[in-house]
């Protein structure tokens, strides 16, 4: 079920005979669902939901399965359950590797083996010194089944569980990998959401660093509460509506927030740069917390690097049904959502 074995594989494309398969994304403040339906020419939005987590998440996820007819999902981890390293070993097949990895994954996870499910995959073997590259992904299994039982009780079952940022990065290739200005390039997708942020670098459109930072759309809101002497609710109403009178105010409340938040993205960067010969030339946007109205151009005069929100539905049909100004006003939201239900 926890599996990244297909992840070169599904970075190529989606066509084959219909499917309706579903992205389901548990965040901190909001759930996420992306119903696709994909054919052998298109794939079309037939359904979606963001909704605020409830004290009460079994309830909604029963409601939502029934007004979307939906028995199975595709789901995704992160944060401090679930891990991804890129290590270099020497060349060797896929079921060598999976040996392998049963003596030597404890030099790279934080966890004890036999508290995790492991998997990884292959993402180049073209390296000097007849090395390769491979990913290798852990999740904590006493997070794990307790996610399983919840949406069981909620009458789902599980396809495929993923992590966020490689779902991020399956939606963003489907609906840019073939962009030319991208060919043989390095850019960063950076996914802010309540309380953490992932930032991902791909380099020809494959995975080659993976943060979870600690700095997201929780702390600016907080900052804005802090210096409007304002709750929570109307601080976050603020920030996402980009009131032009008190613009100045608000980019100056934040500035701190993201500051740390660009220092930790430079940081990654840098490092980066350190092992490549390629430099990070684009930063693209995404998550609840990107919607602050001046938060791109902050980041970028911080990082000194061109910043953008992207659209995770930009090559995705609206069915017949679907409000385009709706979905549009919540698009940013569904990244993650759309990279599971695009997971074949």
């Amino acid at each position: 079920m926890f599996s990244v074995d297909s992840l070169k594989g599904m970075f190529k494309g989606n066509a084959g005979r219909e499917k309706t398969p579903v992205g389901l994304n548990l965040g901190g403040s909001t759930v996420k669902m992306a119903k696709l339906k994909v054919l052998s020419d298109k794939v079309e939005l037939c359904g979606y939901s963001v909704e605020p987590t409830p004290l009460d998440l079994e309830e909604l996820l029963r409601k939502i399965a029934h007004a979307h007819e939906i028995s199975a999902v595709n789901i995704s981890v992160s944060g401090q359950q679930a891990i991804i390293r890129y290590i270099d070993f020497p060349r060797m097949t896929i079921g060598e590797l999976r040996q392998a990895l049963k003596f030597e994954a404890q030099k790279y996870i934080p966890f004890p083996v036999a508290d995790v499910s492991l998997d990884a995959t292959i993402l180049r073997e073209d390296l000097p010194d007849n090395k390769m590259r491979v990913l290798l992904a852990a999740v904590k299994k006493e997070f794990l089944d307790q996610r399983l039982k919840l949406l069981m009780a909620a009458g789902l079952s599980v396809n495929v569980v993923d992590i966020d940022s490689l779902a991020l990065i399956n939606a963003f290739n489907h609906n840019y990998g073939d962009e030319e200005s991208l060919k043989n390039k390095s850019v960063a997708l950076l996914n802010i959401g309540s309380a953490t942020s992932n930032l991902n670098i791909i380099e020809n459109r494959l995975p080659a660093l993976s943060r979870d930072l600690p700095i997201a759309g929780n702390h600016l809101t907080q900052r804005i509460a802090d210096v409007f002497t304002i709750d929570f609710k109307a601080a976050e109403e603020l920030k996402v509506a980009g009131d032009k009178p008190q613009a100045e105010k608000i980019t100056a409340a934040i500035e701190p927030v993201v500051t740390k938040l660009a220092k930790e993205v430079r940081t990654s960067f840098d490092y980066y740069e350190s092992r490549s010969v390629a430099s990070v030339e684009k930063i693209y946007l995404s998550g609840g917390g990107s919607m602050h109205a001046g938060l791109k151009e902050s980041l970028a005069a911080m990082v000194g690097v061109e910043v953008d929100n992207w659209d995770p539905l930009r090559r995705i049909v609206l069915a017949e049904g679907i409000d385009p100004v709706k979905v549009k006003a919540v698009s940013g939201q569904l990244a993650v959502a759309v990279g599971l239900a695009l997971r074949r």
